[in-house]
């Protein structure tokens, strides 16, 4: 089962797997314009990147849902209202956690080693579920596909889809009352004038509230440390919003200004690993990309790239999908799960073509994906757009990162010429 949400609807979706009693995997892209909850005609929106999440269903109900991107923020922000913001630091987590839900490996560990009582797993876990379900509902375009599969286990708790979705269309339709004062939940609170606010809230709300509108916690955040759904904290601020005793900042990105930008590009030499077991595909990847200025090293087994990566710290890894010893799928889920990776951009290059492979990547939390045979300029179109251009005025080392760590990977010196295509 797979299609378009032009076609059909995110909750006719649900309400037909509910209906079927069906176990699997729902897999959802949104890869238009328009993010989650926010008004179809903001201007800026066209810069929000694209997202991709998972819901797992067990005959019919919801067990978990999330995004595909392993990041572990919101769960950390979650555990902050029980004191247990370090908790993660100091977790390896379980065996049980699938490759495609490292939160929910994590929350389940937290229940094993105790940290966590049943009962607040419980309640997390109805809140990851309904944050994603406010954010599934409110898109109008995207890609979907179901696949059958075998139950996520252990399960904590299962939800029938049929009174959730009803509470969240309605979350929803409150929240769109709301606009356009707010109309996201990345926008960020920031008390201007902290006086004037203070002589209308009570000394107890008024601490514990400015000490996190600080422009830098979101909606979303305050409703996760407030344990309140997100509509209700928003319809809070709204009336101070209206009275410019609160101000909303946009969602937390970080452009830099023109001339910090252009001495940043000046000094700036991305680097890129390249995981692949081809000789030539290394060879050529790496001599392409340092001719445009990235700092570029190629490895031959994933093993050992695995624990070299570490060491390396790239700001992008190019990753076959079909190695021995260790696919490329699961190299890239088992980066995720390190705070490390989750934010680094990882290509996958592969030989195969259609949408379940490209679904696959996504579920492992790959950012993009390139097919072989490839040339020299699909290549850098991808590499410039998660890490920019290379700086080819660059200083040259005595030798490149690859020939350092050569006789350590048993790498062969990469010095050809750049191939027409990349097979």
């Amino acid at each position: 089962m797979q299609g378009y949400l032009s076609e059909i609807d995110i909750r006719s979706i649900l309400q037909l797997l509910e209906l079927g009693q069906r176990t699997g995997e729902l897999y959802v892209e949104t890869y238009g314009p328009n993010p989650p909850a926010i008004a179809p005609d903001r201007p800026g929106q066209n810069d929000e990147p694209h997202q991709s999440w998972l819901v797992f269903l067990v005959n019919g109900q919801i067990v978990y849902a999330g995004t595909t991107d392993g990041d572990l923020d919101r769960l950390r922000d979650y555990l902050h209202r029980y004191q247990l913001d370090t908790a993660l630091d100091t977790t390896t987590v379980s065996s049980i956690a699938s490759i495609n839900s490292p939160e929910y490996g994590y929350l389940w560990t937290l229940l094993e080693n105790h940290v966590l009582t049943p009962e607040q797993c419980r309640t997390i876990l109805n809140n990851l579920v309904q944050e994603t379900l406010f954010d599934l509902l409110s898109l109008h375009q995207g890609s979907f596909t179901f696949q059958l599969g075998s139950a996520l286990n252990p399960q904590l708790i299962s939800f029938e889809i049929g009174p959730l979705v009803t509470t969240i269309t309605k979350q929803i339709q409150e929240w769109k009352q709301l606009h356009p004062h707010i109309y996201s939940p990345q926008q960020r609170p920031v008390v201007p004038d902290p006086t004037a606010l203070s002589s209308l809230m009570s000394e107890g709300t008024y601490e514990r509230l400015c000490s996190w509108m600080d422009g830098h916690t979101s909606i979303r955040q305050l409703a996760r440390y407030l344990n309140r759904d997100m509509v209700t904290v928003a319809r809070s601020l709204y009336p101070y919003l209206k009275r410019g005793l609160v101000h909303l900042m946009p969602a937390a990105y970080e452009p830099r200004t023109t001339d910090a930008l252009e001495a940043w590009q000046a000094t700036r030499v991305p680097r890129v690993v390249c995981i692949d077991d081809g000789t030539a595909v290394r060879q050529t990847v790496e001599t392409i990309l340092d001719d445009q200025g990235y700092e570029v090293t190629s490895l031959g087994n994933p093993l050992k790239a695995l624990s070299l990566l570490f060491q390396l710290k790239p700001d992008l890894i190019l990753c076959d999908i079909v190695m021995p010893e260790l696919e490329g799928y699961e190299l890239c889920a088992m980066l995720r799960q390190s705070s490390t990776f989750r934010q680094t951009p990882i290509i996958m290059l592969t030989g195969k073509v259609g949408f379940i492979d490209r679904v696959k990547a996504r579920m492992a939390g790959a950012t993009d994906y390139l097919t072989k045979p490839f040339g020299a300029s699909e290549l850098l179109t991808l590499v410039e757009k998660y890490v920019g251009l290379g700086n080819p005025q660059r200083p040259r080392p005595d030798c490149l990162l690859a020939e350092a760590i050569e006789d350590e990977l048993d790498l062969d010196s990469p010095h050809p010429k750049p191939a027409k295509q990349i097979g």
